[in-house]
């Protein structure tokens, strides 16, 4: 997977989370007659006291996780490759010939391990964004009950 759609990725899994805390909604009932102001002031209360004790506002998701940099790709494997295996073939075939043989295989060897460790420096970022999207959830899912547990004290069924 390049870069682009790495990252593509990663947003659309934020931005998921980020409209299913704000869509999720809360059935929240009045068990003690409290009127709609009194609802208003309770959840906004509540909401803070959730954020507070959890470190985490489901209208901004971000706030608090480690942003990921994306995985620096790495270039110049082959152009390595074939000066060392210039070298090398100039040194053991004392020609121009081997000299040339000696950059080609350098070069291939150099550019298939400029991609091996390409490849894992993306496994290994793919594998941090998906625990960050993890960690953000069970953030999410701290608030949500942090706010439910301040609504019930309050006097509200909450389901």
């Amino acid at each position: 997977m390049n870069r682009l759609s790495t990252s593509c990725l990663l947003s659309v899994l934020l931005l998921g989370a980020t409209h299913q805390a704000l869509a999720q909604e809360l059935f929240i009932y009045p068990d003690k007659g409290q009127s709609s102001d009194q609802q208003a002031k309770d959840k906004l209360d509540c909401s803070n006291w959730a954020k507070t004790n959890t470190g985490y506002d489901p209208a901004n998701p971000a706030t608090g996780s480690v942003a990921l940099s994306e995985p620096e790709q790495q270039a110049g494997g082959a152009v390595h490759g074939a000066a060392g295996g210039a070298a090398f073939g100039a040194i053991a075939g004392d020609s121009s010939e081997a000299a040339r043989r000696g950059a080609v295989a350098g070069a291939v060897v150099g550019g298939l391990r400029q991609r091996r460790a390409n490849r894992e420096a993306e496994a290994e970022h793919q594998q941090e964004e998906q625990q960050l999207v993890a960690q953000s959830t069970a953030k999410k899912d701290d608030f949500n009950r942090a706010y439910a547990a301040c609504l019930e004290g309050r006097g509200y069924t909450v389901k």
